[in-house]
């Protein structure tokens, strides 16, 4: 027995929404000043909006990624004196936003502030220990020779000097085999921002400088790519718009309740699993929802609910008409009772004829049959239940597929 009560779904508290008709200090018949403000009314307007709800969330375009980005490596270069590439990779390491506050909700300026004051604490009580864990040394562990030729450490050739180069540490490379490496790297993917050198018992990171001096254009787009996608992927307070093509990013504020966000491509969200915009709804319900419509589940629960096995080769088998006389399909061919499931061979006029089993008949009453028909009868009740939910979603689908999309400029 399915409860419809439970098809009266509530979608949150509008009532911020629409203007309380009996709310007379904002709005009368009586007032015929259309819209010029009078003594008080600052603090009638400054009540409104206050009574607005605020966004816990601000969807960010690819200029204010960058600006953020930049901002941040600003920071850390100026406090720490040292080059922003070594900022670039200091931060890297920290995932660019380092500390969450669930307190209460911080802003952009106020979580970076926070977040940069972190790398500044651990940089300022143990630099050494710092450096190491990134892979940032103060000077060069080989000192590089000034003589007029030098030998690459990966393909040992003799070179002249101007064709070798080396990262912070010193160990010198030449440039094609350079460009092999970090052109590789990039090819692999986003795991080239954590480049380190060749050599294999060096652990010093390789920047941003190296890829400017000996990558390709389209590697250098790559890279920077890449380093852009970090700033966001890395950090637990923000994160990609969903919605396919969609190239905005979401920074929540932490501690905001309301977890649905509309990104500016007008697709809605929930900021804490990615799916559709599903407030009231928590988050864990809406997970066993999909995996109910995409898993094998209700499949399952039909092939119970309307068809029985084959007794010999257990492939289930559909009845929607005819006699209780049912043949396998081939190879099995098996020939049995819809209703026992005893081989057919063994029924006849005695047994009840085509449309009759007393064999059945007989088992049902001493119990023989309780729990195949109950858990068949339940699997039954449940598709139905799941159908009638169903068929009421997918319709609030479609209709909101076919509503116009407002795009905000």
């Amino acid at each position: 027995m399915i409860d419809d009560s439970e098809d009266d779904f509530y979608s949150g508290d509008l009532s911020y929404c629409y203007d309380d008709p009996n709310d007379n200090d904002y709005y009368s018949d009586d007032d015929n000043d259309y819209g010029l403000l009078e003594d008080g009314d600052e603090d009638d307007q400054d009540a409104m909006i206050s009574r607005r709800p605020q966004l816990s969330y601000t969807v960010l375009k690819e200029a204010d990624i960058k600006q953020r980005q930049e901002d941040d490596i600003s920071k850390v270069s100026t406090v720490l004196s040292i080059s922003r590439v070594e900022a670039t990779i200091l931060l890297r390491y920290f995932n660019w936003h380092p500390l969450l506050y669930q307190s209460s909700q911080v802003s952009h300026s106020a979580f970076s502030e926070r977040s940069v004051s972190k790398v500044h604490d651990e940089w300022f009580a143990d630099e050494g220990g710092v450096r190491q864990s990134v892979g940032l040394l103060e000077r060069p562990a080989v000192q590089v020779s000034n003589s007029r030729e030098l030998t690459c450490g990966i393909c040992f050739e003799s070179l002249l000097h101007d064709n070798i180069t080396s990262a912070a540490c010193g160990h010198p490379f030449c440039f094609s085999c350079w460009r092999g490496y970090i052109s590789t790297t990039i090819k692999d993917g986003p795991g080239c921002l954590s480049l380190r050198c060749p050599d294999p018992s060096c652990n010093v990171a390789v920047g941003q400088d190296m890829i400017d001096k000996v990558a390709t254009c389209e590697e250098k787009m790559k890279y920077s790519r890449y380093l852009l996608r970090s700033y966001i992927e890395d950090s637990r307070k923000t994160k990609w718009c969903p919605a396919p093509g969609c190239e905005y990013a979401v920074d929540f504020a932490v501690g905001g309740e309301n977890f649905d966000v509309s990104c500016i491509c007008s697709h809605s969200f929930c900021w804490n699993c990615t799916e559709e915009a599903h407030r009231p709804v928590d988050c864990d319900t809406v997970a066993k929802w999909i995996l109910k419509n995409s898993a094998e589940s209700e499949n399952m629960n039909w092939i119970l609910a309307n068809s029985k096995p084959c007794p010999k080769c257990k492939r289930p088998i559909e009845k929607n008409q005819g006699c209780m006389h049912i043949t396998c399909t081939p190879p099995c061919k098996f020939e049995f009772c819809w209703l026992c499931l005893g081989a057919w061979a063994e029924h006849g006029e005695r047994t009840g004829g085509f449309y009759a089993c007393n064999r059945y008949e007989a088992a049902k009453q001493e119990g023989v049959y309780d729990e195949a028909e109950r858990r068949r009868e339940m699997a039954k009740n449940s598709l139905e239940k799941y159908t009638h939910y169903y068929e009421r979603w997918a319709s609030n689908q479609l209709v909101l597929g076919r509503l116009p999309l407002f795009v905000i400029a």
